[in-house]
């Protein structure tokens, strides 16, 4: 039995787009992970009406549980928990176990910065989020709003029975942590119940085009047992394609069987069947190494994509943004002469460019990028899109590479970034190789 979920985001400052929704998603890939389909994401604005609506919508549409995000804070217009309990038939009523939870918080808070007594503003704003819906489970606070946890009931206006609800906050820290006790309150455990075993798995490729994969995708109902039990979609993201498959764990042998099948038919393009992203997989391989950066046309991104994983600095020399001559010149040590016969986008200053940080840093590995990310800047033989490489590895030959990249001037810097973290990996799968 399927069993399906809607999503409310919530929030005028997400409808506006002030705030880009990072909930919605982050909620609905766990639930596919547990087995729920979501049938519906939907963003409305703080007024009560708006969020009743949503409601309205999602239980007619025989869903089985709702998320909602947002609205919890102490304020008048942090309606969330008030409109939901109104939509359920349920009178909000007083939780003292917890607002003394929620005042001993903010206790805690008041005394680290020097004042112990709480106004009466912020006594009525802890009583306001210790009111919950009768017969509702409150979810304790990872911030300072609860989450709650209201059951399915029947529908006193209408035919039917209502939906579970799930009423999350929105700062997505708090709501991420709150997540493993929120899942486990039984309302939604019962709401939830029934459905499949499911395990999801995500196969990684780089360097085959759409259309290659969905020809292949094609051929595997042929070749692959089972296949009509497996959930495939397919997404390319950074350049790369993700292909996650979700199904029941019943079927995990035909799981194997279509990701032998991938594999078997893309062998150079894999590269991460056990879910690793090349992050994963650079950081893996720069153990015990030292790299810089040493960037033109991407300003700094890869340096700040290498930055992005905790306990980076354990491989991280630093890097340099070289996005003029001048910078080639003075700070990587690349050759005038050379600038002037070849042009910064060339092989030979990106592999000087790699070599002159490796040199000036101290380091045995190094990642260079130089080229035109448009829209202008093209010249005769380098149009617009034109990203030469270098990948400096102490002890082998300085790797260039030169690919034409089509899109924009965002996706031009985005996939070069990706193109350098996978020629990264090569060069130093390589050299442990040797």
């Amino acid at each position: 039995m399927t069993v399906r979920a809607g999503i409310v985001v919530t929030g005028t400052e997400v409808l506006t787009g002030r705030i880009t929704d990072k909930n919605g998603p982050w909620v609905a890939e766990r639930l596919f992970a547990m087995g729920v389909d979501v049938a519906h994401i939907t963003i409305c604005g703080d007024r009560p009406e708006d969020l009743t609506a949503q409601l309205r919508f999602l239980a007619d549409e025989g869903v089985s549980l709702i998320v909602t995000t947002g609205g919890l804070g102490p304020t008048a217009d942090d309606l969330t928990v008030a409109t939901v309990a109104e939509f359920t038939g349920r009178p909000l009523q007083l939780d003292e176990p917890l607002r003394d939870h929620i005042a001993d918080i903010i206790r805690r808070w008041q005394g680290r910065g020097g004042s112990e007594s709480a106004s009466a503003a912020t006594l009525a704003g802890i009583d306001k989020q210790a009111m919950i819906p009768q017969g509702a489970q409150p979810i304790p606070p990872t911030g300072t709003a609860p989450g709650v946890a209201v059951p399915a009931g029947e529908d006193s206006r209408a035919r039917g029975r209502l939906p579970a609800v799930l009423v999350l906050p929105g700062p997505p820290p708090e709501l991420q942590a709150m997540w493993p006790n929120a899942i486990t309150a039984p309302p939604i455990v019962d709401a939830v119940a029934g459905h499949p075993d499911m395990r999801q798995d995500t196969i990684r490729m780089f360097g085959l085009p759409e259309a290659d994969l969905a020809e292949g995708l094609r051929a595997a109902p042929g070749r692959v047992p089972g296949f009509d039990q497996l959930e495939i979609t397919t997404c390319l993201r950074r350049g790369e394609l993700e292909i996650v498959t979700r199904y029941p764990t019943s079927a995990a042998e035909d799981y194997t069987a279509l990701a032998d099948f991938l594999t078997e038919l893309y062998p150079t393009q894999t590269f991460s069947t056990d879910g690793s992203t090349i992050d994963d997989q650079v950081a893996a391989l720069l153990a015990g190494r030292l790299i810089a950066t040493a960037e033109s046309c991407t300003g700094g991104m890869v340096a700040a994509r290498l930055t992005d994983r905790a306990g980076s600095s354990a491989y991280v020399q630093g890097g340099v943004v070289s996005y003029s001559n001048d910078v080639k010149f003075n700070s990587l040590g690349v050759p005038a002469s050379m600038l002037d016969e070849f042009g910064a986008v060339s092989e030979p200053v990106a592999a000087a460019m790699a070599e002159g940080v490796m040199a000036r840093l101290g380091v045995d590995t190094a990642i260079s990028t130089t080229g035109i990310a448009g829209p202008g800047g093209e010249t005769p033989g380098k149009p617009v899109g034109t990203v030469c490489f270098g990948i400096g590895v102490a002890g082998r030959p300085t790797l260039t590479r030169t690919l034409h990249l089509p899109g924009n001037r965002a996706a031009v810097r985005e996939r070069s970034t990706t193109i350098a973290f996978h020629l990264l990996a090569g060069a130093l799968r390589a050299d442990g190789a040797s």
